[in-house]
Formats: C-alpha cells, structure tokens, sequence
C-alpha cells in the first residue's frame, strides 16, 4: 500500500470483540497491537448480549483501540462486516477520532433504538 499514511488500520472495539470475549477470535488472528482508548458517544445494551454504540451522542464509550496487519487489511474488515452484520444494516461501519486522537473504524448500531438501556459507565465489561 502506497498510502499507508492515510489508510485506517485500526478499529475500536467497545464490546463482544474485546479479549475475552465471545466474538475476540474473529479479531484476534488480524491483531497487532492494542491500547485501550474511548470514542465520544453513548453506549446502550440491547438485551441480546451484545452492546449498541451510536457516536454521534455525548458521553464516553471506553473500549480498546486495536492496530490491524496491513497485509490483511482487507480481510480483516471483510471478516467484521460479516460478523457485525453490516451487510444487513445491523451495525455500520463509521470512522471515528479517539480519545487520543487517532482515526480509527467502529461499528454504529444501525437500529432504531427502541427496547435499549443506557449504560452510563459507557464499558461493556463493567455493566
């Protein structure tokens, strides 16, 4: 990659990705390095085991900034998009600036919202 200067190369993860987690090892064999951050934005649950995170709201969501292998960039996001159901608008994949001032890729719920609870903690893990 020619550009890697302006390639997103990381993505925030705020709940089922994070270690120890059900959904880590879909991320895990693409991760290089990992540093906890927090995005802007409101974190709920939606009572299906798994969070929902709209970044366009105030509040603080906390999670962990994962740098992806550039060689499988691709595959990486390919493999997300599935699994947060992007495809179907389920989650959507949104480019955000953490709380340490890196751009970095994040799942948006795409739902309507109805039927969540605020997490005001704004960490999935300690909900």
């Amino acid at each position: 990659m020619s550009d890697s200067g302006s390639t997103l190369d990381q993505v925030f993860c705020y709940g089922t990705l994070l270690p120890g987690q059900e959904r880590w090892h879909f991320l895990e064999p693409f991760v290089l390095e990992s540093e906890p951050d927090q995005v802007t934005g409101r974190l709920y649950d939606t009572g299906l085991g798994y969070p929902a995170a709209y970044f366009d709201r105030g509040g603080v969501i906390h999670g962990i900034r994962f740098r992806l292998d550039p060689h499988r960039l691709e595959e990486a996001l390919s493999r997300l998009d599935e699994i947060e159901g992007a495809v179907e608008g389920m989650y959507h994949r949104v480019a955000v600036v953490t709380g340490t001032g890196v751009k970095v890729y994040a799942y948006q719920y795409g739902g309507e919202g109805l039927g969540l609870t605020d997490l005001p903690s704004g960490n999935w893990l300690s909900r």
